[in-house]
């Protein structure tokens, strides 16, 4: 079952920031509704307090995470370790999208070095945190970052970014509306 705690520690910060990549996880209340789950990268992901996080979330083909949000808060964000020690790292809590023009965006935008294709930054309160061993999960290394976000973003333009969230974000493939809407 693994070892429960209430905040994050600071050995957890430290695995944290260690990892090249986390996967974020989100779900509607409906019965008949989709789970999402999402892989993260590009150094996105802040620890901001032991009851507070953020990531950085760019423009993709859909935008799940933050019409759950806006329905119901849950989130759960996992970290493994797929070099040294074994080791996963949940973190359970409740999120919001923080859009640029909120009141918010200055301060947290700080936290990161924003590409073109920024949408929004999600941010959680965190009420549980939980580690487990992670001894089946695969050793990998890293070898860098992707730059399609960055090509693609910069092929579209500003305005083919802003019409492309207007045609792919604002709804979720349930129907829920997101944050953009």
């Amino acid at each position: 079952m693994g070892k429960f705690h209430t905040a994050i520690q600071d050995s957890h910060k430290a695995f944290i920031e260690k990892q090249k990549m986390f996967f974020v996880a989100s779900a509607p209340l409906g019965a008949d509704t989709h789970i999402n789950l999402s892989p993260k990268g590009m150094d996105s992901f802040r620890v901001l307090s032991p009851e507070l996080v953020a990531y950085l979330d760019v423009i993709g083909s859909g935008n799940e995470t933050s019409a759950h949000l806006l329905e119901n808060g849950r989130i759960t964000f996992m970290f493994c370790a797929f070099d040294g020690p074994p080791n996963i790292l949940r973190l359970y809590g409740k999120g919001r999208t923080v859009l640029p023009g909120d009141n918010e965006w200055a301060g947290l935008s700080a936290h990161f070095t924003l590409p073109l294709a920024t949408r929004q930054i999600i941010v959680a309160d965190i009420h549980k945190v939980q580690t487990s061993c992670g001894y089946s999960v695969p050793l990998y290394g890293y070898k860098g970052e992707r730059d399609h976000a960055d090509k693609w973003a910069e092929r579209k333009g500003a305005e083919g970014l802003e019409q492309y969230k207007k045609e792919k974000n604002r709804v979720s493939i349930d129907g829920l509306k997101s944050a953009l809407y």
